[in-house]
This record gives C-alpha cells, structure tokens and sequence, in this order.
C-alpha cells in the first residue's frame, strides 16, 4: 500500500528497489520506475561515479515506459561507495546484463548522457541484439583528446581565471602535464593531498557543464570539512581517465558500424564545452540509422534549457518506433 500511494502522488517513484549483489565484493542500487508494461528502457548516469538522481526518472513517461535505472559500482547508494577496485568499463557492461536478466527484460533502450553516453555506447556495441534504441546526451567517447580539449583548450579560451587557479594547485614541473598530475593527486592516498585536487577538478567540472555558471574561477573557502562525505566522481573519473577508460584507442568510433540498424538519437548542446558537437557529429557519420537533435542556448548539463525537453522528445519518437515493432 506505501508504494501505491507513493505511485499515486508521483508518478515517477520507484515501482521497486533492490540492491543487486554483482560480485567481486560490488552491490548495485537498482529501482525500476513507470509502467511494468511499458517499453523498457535503461538509464545511463554519468561521472562516472556521479549516480542516479530523481530528475532522471522523470525523463521517462510513466504511462509508456518501464524505466531501469541503478547506480554504477562504487557510486550513488551502491556498495562499497567510492570503491575502485574490480571497477572498470567491462565489468559495467556485465553489471548491466546481469540487471537485465534479473529484471526477465529481453531488449530494451539504452539511455545515457556524457560518461554515460561512453557506457551505452560500449554496452550496444556489444550486446547489439539487447539494444532496440539509443538516446545520448553529450556524446563522449573516451578519449584523451577530448579530456586535453575540455580542461586545456576551452578552459584556457573560454575560462582563463579558472584555468589560472586550475593549475595554480600544482606545482611548475607538474603543470607540464596537468592532467595526469591531478590524477596522481587525487588518487593519492593522503587527504591532505587528495581533497584539495578531487574539489578542484569537482568545481571546474561544474563550470565547464554550464552555460551560465555562477563563478568563473575556483573558490578553495567552500571545500567540505575534513570527515564530510564527498562526491565520489573525482575519484572514479580519476581512476577511469588514469585508465583510458578501460577502452582501446578510439574504441566506440572504430565500432561505431556494430550499430547500424539500431535507431537512435544524439541530444547535443551547441555550447557543450565538455562535449562539444564535433563528438556527436563524428559518431553520426560512422553510425547508420542516427541522428543529432541540436539544442542551442545550453551547456553540458542535463538541466540545461531545453537538454531535458529534448530527451524526452527523441525517447517519444523512438517509444513509437520501438512499439511499432514489437
């Protein structure tokens, strides 16, 4: 009765939960939110490491869809948080199909924005069969070159203080190689050393997903006290971009051909300076049966003007094609 009333005044809360043992010492948070009946679909969050929020499951229309969405080893209410070991890109696309066998889904879409754009796009490119659609926002494709274009070439031309206060945090010799620096730090087991680099590389990462950011520089007064909880997506991106994402070089653009006959939409924001049109425009030429809806005035951010809306209008289109089929 607690979940019918919940269901009755929110639409989008959770139909079910449950934490998924998945191995390796890893539970994941999963909830299932919509119409059981409904075409299913699965949510991507990104970070990595960042988790699920509740204005990811109002992506999805309760009456048409039965939404999957879960944490990803080490993040949101999944346990160990923060844990990094046995957590690497593979391990993620079993997780999902271990979900989705538990959960009795034969195919589903797959929905996912930045870092999880990279995870839906891996997990399709090996489970085609699984995959009867795609939606990305702010596709990411895992490469170096996208992390040197993000935090050195637009922080350099579009944020100069913030750059400025960016590498003030290192030292000369470690400002020749900034990023791989950070990691160091922020993989570094001293919290002296690590929580001052895991809030900076957080906070510029917040500037650079917006439009319209609210300070343009760092502002090392608001990190959190000593013992305070902390985000855990400076670590895993730390831990994830240290490994180049655990994917060969240029990995999602040389298989981009395995999703040919899959439909699918790419959400991309004119003004992304994280992942910028460029990516997805790359992605849509070496994959048949794609197409990019540009949003304008926005940034990364999936609560950027217009980004949610136009989600929501590709995973409509795609609801019609899928149902059409079925």
């Amino acid at each position: 009765m607690e979940n019918e009333t919940a269901l009755e005044s929110d639409p989008h809360a959770p139909l079910t939960t449950q934490m998924l043992p998945v191995g390796e010492g890893h539970t994941l948070y999963v909830e299932t939110v919509g119409n059981p009946d409904g075409v299913p679909a699965l949510f991507l969050h990104g970070g990595p490491g960042s988790g699920c929020q509740p204005s990811h499951r109002k992506l999805f229309d309760p009456a048409r869809f039965h939404a999957v969405l879960f944490d990803q080893r080490g993040a949101g209410r999944s346990t160990p948080h923060g844990e990094r070991s046995a957590n690497t890109t593979d391990r993620l696309i079993a997780d999902i199909e271990t979900i989705r066998t538990t959960l009795g889904i034969e195919r589903w879409l797959v929905v996912g924005g930045s870092w999880g754009a990279t995870l839906a796009l891996a997990y399709a490119q090996t489970h085609a069969g699984r995959v009867t659609g795609i939606v990305l926002r702010a596709t990411f494709l895992g490469t170096r070159r996208e992390l040197d274009w993000a935090f050195s070439t637009a922080m350099s031309q579009f944020y100069p203080r913030l750059q400025a206060d960016f590498l003030n945090l290192l030292t000369p010799s470690e400002r020749e190689t900034p990023l791989e620096a950070y990691w160091r730090r922020i993989l570094d087991p001293d919290p002296e050393i690590h929580r001052p680099a895991a809030f900076a590389w957080y906070q510029a990462e917040r500037i650079l997903s917006q439009i319209a950011p609210p300070a343009d520089g760092l502002d090392s007064a608001q990190l959190p006290a000593p013992g305070a909880r902390f985000p855990a997506s400076p670590y895993m991106e730390a831990h994830y971009f240290s490994n180049a994402c655990f994917l060969e070089p240029n990995q999602l653009l040389a298989n981009a051909s395995r999703l040919d006959g899959i439909p699918g939409h790419i959400v991309q924001s004119r003004y992304d300076l994280l992942c910028p049109p460029a990516n997805s425009h790359a992605l849509a030429n070496a994959w048949q049966g794609s197409s990019i809806r540009m949003v304008g005035a926005a940034g990364h951010a999936q609560g950027e003007p217009g980004v949610e809306a136009a989600i929501q209008s590709a995973l409509s289109d795609l609801h019609t094609t899928v149902t059409l089929e079925r």
